[in-house]
């Protein structure tokens, strides 16, 4: 018989290790489990994470991940809300003394009271929260400087785009100005158990800039609420005076009947610094 694949080890370890603590995965929970290591590896190296780094991960699931960074790492931030995957989770980290094991809704955990502060972001995300945990993860964890994650395909064109494109938005306008995309590789379903109904990629980022200001986010956001508006109605919606959106946008350059898709990522930061909108 020809050996098994590394991909098919890999399924048949973690298929028994569910098995052996009576488990299924919750995919209502976003729980499709990385089965090929070599994308572990991947991941960890993408991740640049060294034996000086902290790394935080969100939706550890039964360790496939968090075990490599454990080796990789000073200390790894395990953010897991499914406490049904304690014992799996725990057999897998055996030998491994510089975890912490964070039973939590990732979206509810303080990132700037993890101590020690991560440094570095690596996960498989669970594709409903992706958005909204790398965002605040990296406005509020202004020590993590490299990125390294999962996510749906649709979820990385939209990280990725370039103004003008139609997947350009507020997600990455907020990353533009605070990072940079240094990886790409597109990710079939049969890597993940049990196979997800969407496309992957497996992205990475390197810190560029800050965190942007809470004003800045609301800002941008509320810029793109109305994508088939002007940039001016936009934020009149919001709250803004539209007359002084007007100026604001002549004053950087821009006409007063610009679309949110049309400005580039500094340009909503001078927009935000010339407007004052909001405080």
């Amino acid at each position: 018989m020809p050996p098994e694949s590394s991909a098919g080890s890999d399924r048949l370890r973690v298929a028994r290790l569910l098995d052996a603590h009576g488990l299924t995965p919750n995919t209502d929970l976003g729980q499709h489990f990385l089965l090929d290591e070599n994308l572990v590896d991947v991941a960890v190296r993408e991740g640049r994470v060294g034996p000086d780094d902290v790394v935080m991960e969100v939706g550890a699931g039964v360790g496939v991940l968090t075990r490599v960074l454990a080796g990789h790492a000073s200390h790894v931030h395990a953010v897991e809300i499914d406490r049904r995957l304690e014992g799996a989770l725990r057999e897998a980290l055996e030998g491994h003394d510089n975890v912490s094991l964070i039973w939590d809704d990732a979206m509810k955990v303080s990132i700037a009271k993890l101590d020690p502060a991560p440094t570095r972001f690596v996960a498989n995300l669970p594709y409903d929260i992706a958005t909204p945990i790398l965002l605040e993860s990296l406005a509020t964890g202004p020590q993590i400087e490299q990125v390294c994650v999962m996510v749906q395909r649709e979820v990385a064109d939209r990280w990725l785009a370039r103004v003008g494109d139609s997947h350009y938005g507020a997600a990455s306008v907020q990353l533009g100005l605070q990072v940079e995309p240094s990886f790409r590789r597109n990710v079939g379903r049969e890597v993940f158990m049990p196979r997800p109904r969407v496309d992957s990629a497996l992205v990475a980022f390197r810190r560029t800039g800050p965190p942007i200001s809470p004003g800045l986010r609301t800002l941008v956001r509320s810029g793109f609420a109305h994508r088939r508006k002007t940039l001016t109605n936009a934020l009149g919606m919001a709250g803004a005076e539209r007359s002084d959106v007007a100026d604001a946008l002549r004053a950087i350059g821009a006409p007063e009947n610009v679309r949110p898709e049309r400005l580039a990522p500094d340009d909503f930061a001078r927009l935000h610094e010339e407007l004052g909108w909001p405080k």
